[in-house]
């Protein structure tokens, strides 16, 4: 199983889109500072998860998610 994913971050409220095929594990990396990006925006909290069959599915429900339409999206559904 993989999945699509939202974080916030609970410092300062931003949010970071991603895929992964073990979601626990991969929250504990970004809380842990494994991960560039987020590592200064520590803690982060899992807000949405989507689980996908394939790789390539979550891939594509990231992309989606960045995109101006996934963020259109996201808003009207009230998931940020």
């Amino acid at each position: 199983m993989f999945y699509a994913y939202i974080l916030q971050s609970e410092k300062v409220g931003t949010y970071y889109y991603g895929h992964t095929k073990d979601l626990d594990n991969r929250q504990k990396m970004h809380n842990l500072g494994k991960v560039r990006y987020t590592q200064p925006r520590r803690p982060w909290k899992v807000v949405y998860s989507e689980p996908f069959d394939s790789k390539s599915e979550a891939l594509k429900r990231e992309l989606f998610f960045k995109s101006i339409e996934g963020y259109r999206y996201l808003k009207e559904k009230g998931i940020i």
